[in-house]
């Protein structure tokens, strides 16, 4: 799984942390900097409550483009 780069572009955007966007979703920071560093598959659940908190969605942050590898 590759580094999720929109993730932490539209966090930073925001300016939060990941302790901030973990908290907001009901999960720990080191789970928050797994899905980033692309560690960590989320549950669609949790997909959608980052979207909702960074105001995005599911597409702009989750979809893999493989056309472009």
């Amino acid at each position: 799984m590759a580094k999720n780069l929109k993730l932490k572009s539209a966090r930073a955007s925001k300016d939060m942390s990941q302790k901030a966007l973990a908290e907001a979703v009901g999960v720990t920071r080191q789970t928050m900097n797994a899905i980033e560093n692309g560690d960590y598959n989320p549950s669609l659940k949790l997909c959608i409550s980052i979207c909702k908190v960074l105001n995005k969605t599911l597409d702009e942050l989750f979809w893999e483009d493989y056309l472009d590898e």
